[in-house]
Parts: C-alpha cells; structure tokens; sequence
C-alpha cells in the first residue's frame, strides 16, 4: 500500500531552515510531500538543508527539484517582504504553510543584561515571526487562498527560565502573537497555532553545560532530552488537513517537563 503524503502540492516557507529545529521541519515536510522554500540568515546552510531533500542546484531562489533556498534577515521588514516576494515569484504562488523557527539567545541574568542583548533577542524572536506572519498572511490572503501558520515558541516562554529574561519575553510574546492572529485570520480560512518545544538536542543546547543538562534530564519524566524530529513531528501535523479545526493552540513538547 502506498504511502499517504499528507502535505502534497503544498508549498512550505520555513525560516531558521538551516539548522536544528528548522532543518528538521524541512525535512519532515518534503517527506509528507510538501515543495519546500529553506530560508536562514545563513543562505549556506539553508542550501545544506536542501541538500537533505534532494534534487539537482544549490543556486540560491533557484528550485532543486521541488525546493528552494533563501538567505533574509527576518528582523528587518524590508528584507522579510522580499523573501514573501522572492518565494511567489520562485514557486508563482504564496506559500500555504509557514514555519517560523529563526530565534537567538544572548542569556544574561537581569541585572547585568546589557539593552543590545535585550534587542537583539526580541528583535529576532518576536519581531521576526510579526514580520513573516504579516506577509506570509498578506499573500495568502491578497491572493484568497488558506493556509497553516506555525510559530516556534517555547516552554520558557510559558514557565520563565534562569538567566533569560529576554528570551523567555520574546517566546512569550509568540504565544500571544499567535493567538490574536488566530482570531484574527480565522475567517480568512488561516489557522494559527504554536510549539512550545522543552529541551531539545539542537546546536543552541551545545552552549548548556554538561551539567545542566543532566539536571534538566533529571526532570524529564520521558527521562531524555528531546530530539528536533520530535518538534518536526508536530509541525507536520498542525501543517496537515489532519488538524484542520486546530487554531490558537501552544501545543508542548516537552517530554513532560514543567506539565
């Protein structure tokens, strides 16, 4: 019996593409079916990432088989609506599913936390995924088409962590972002919906030192840390018709931690 692609003829915009969660979601998508379009601040890597997908080219807006590549700062508007840009006129539609999964720690605890690593976090972490969710929204709904937008937050952002003030802010203010667009976009035939991921093996993680992590492990009732196939996982569904009358969710995936 053949196998179901669940996300065939959609096109997927996925940011921080490059690595970690990102990479993961790229690849669980085009496995479901989905034409990908890999962004990251790093166009090197996201060309990597389309290297896992298949399909002949590593020229950047140029399709690989069926994917693409792109390199955009998402914190900054003008660069975020010429990615929407470059994406319709790449694929000649606006993507259906978008992922947004670029973020950045600067950790610091509040009283020596500089104002740049405040910024910085928030510029990329909150106002990045503004900025995708309002073009990529725009186009859906200029052109009247649905579609799935999920943002990446995370279980920081609804329990608080040591040392990341400005982290915890920005994944946050994703939540509450990602519930007014809900209600907002609703009507439009676009859903909305969060993933609070826990503690994933990503390159982010690397900077935690050893023991840390065997404390954090400890608190795992799953008894692990999470792998960003797990994460993936989850996107492909919340991406799905499966999960159709889905919307405003923060869904966690956490092995249990803070439940």
């Amino acid at each position: 019996m053949a196998t179901q692609l669940r996300l065939r003829s959609a096109l997927a915009l996925i940011t921080g593409a490059g690595s970690g969660i990102g990479r993961a979601v790229c690849v669980r998508l085009a496995r479901e079916g989905a034409t990908v379009a890999a962004c990251d601040l790093d166009g090197a890597a996201a060309r990597e990432t389309l290297g896992l997908l298949g399909g002949p080219g590593n020229v950047e807006g140029v399709p690989r088989g069926a994917h693409a590549a792109f390199q955009a700062d998402v914190s900054e508007a003008v660069a975020t609506r010429r990615l929407l840009e470059q994406v319709q006129v790449c694929f000649s539609r606006p993507p259906s599913i978008v992922v947004s999964c670029a973020g950045i720690i600067r950790d610091g605890f509040l009283l020596h936390m500089s104002e740049d690593d405040w910024d910085k976090v928030i510029s990329v972490n909150l106002k990045g995924i503004f900025l995708v969710t309002q073009a990529a929204a725009q186009a859906l709904v200029s052109n009247g088409c649905h579609g799935s937008i999920i943002n990446i937050s995370s279980i920081v952002g609804k329990v608080g962590n040591m040392g990341q003030t400005n982290y915890a802010a920005s994944k946050a203010g994703v939540i509450g972002l990602t519930q007014t667009v809900a209600r907002e976009l609703g009507r439009h035939g676009i859903r909305c919906n969060s993933v609070l991921p826990g503690f994933i093996t990503t390159p982010m993680m690397q900077k935690v030192p050893q023991k840390v992590l065997d404390q954090v492990t400890g608190m795992i009732p799953m008894g692990h840390l999470g792998d960003p196939q797990d994460v993936a996982d989850v996107v492909a569904f919340l991406a799905s018709d499966d999960s159709g009358y889905i919307t405003g969710a923060s869904v966690e995936v956490t092995g249990g931690l803070f439940m």
